[in-house]
């Protein structure tokens, strides 16, 4: 943007005008997409298995919470998306109880899997069965 002083006569005297002068603003595109707004969806333990569709740019966040029972601690890995091409995680986590969270960005069409591993940390005394429990939800993006 430029700007341009002229002079204009005002009673007796000359007062300076400012006049700014500025580009066309760019046309705007029209596309049905481009009118869209991005949707977060948000996914928990209970999820576990639901496949979920999403539209470029949508964010996916994951709350996996941690649990206890009979002196057993059930904590979860952190989730990571298999194709990061596809969705890519912007940010994740673990809690020091064991709860962990991301967030995915729906970046290209496709199909990605989000996992996470659930461990378990008994108490003293206490033993874990030997069973490492995945959780698994498939986004298709478009």
């Amino acid at each position: 943007m430029g700007t341009k002083w002229s002079a204009a006569p005002w009673g007796l005297g000359l007062a300076l005008v400012t006049v700014m002068a500025s580009a066309p603003a760019p046309a705007a595109a029209h596309s049905p997409a481009s009118h869209r707004l991005a949707q977060r969806h948000v996914l928990t333990n209970a999820d576990k298995g639901r496949s979920v569709s999403a539209s470029l740019g949508d964010d996916i966040e994951v709350r996996l919470a941690a649990y206890r029972e009979d002196g057993l601690n059930y904590t979860w890995s952190t989730p990571q998306s298999n194709d990061a091409t596809v969705l890519r995680r912007t940010s994740g986590g673990e809690t020091p109880n064991g709860s962990a969270s991301a967030v995915f960005r729906q970046v290209h069409a496709g199909t990605a899997t989000i996992s996470a591993q659930r461990h378990c940390r008994p108490d003293p005394g206490r033993a874990c069965p030997l069973v490492v429990s995945s959780w698994r939800v498939r986004v298709t993006g478009s």
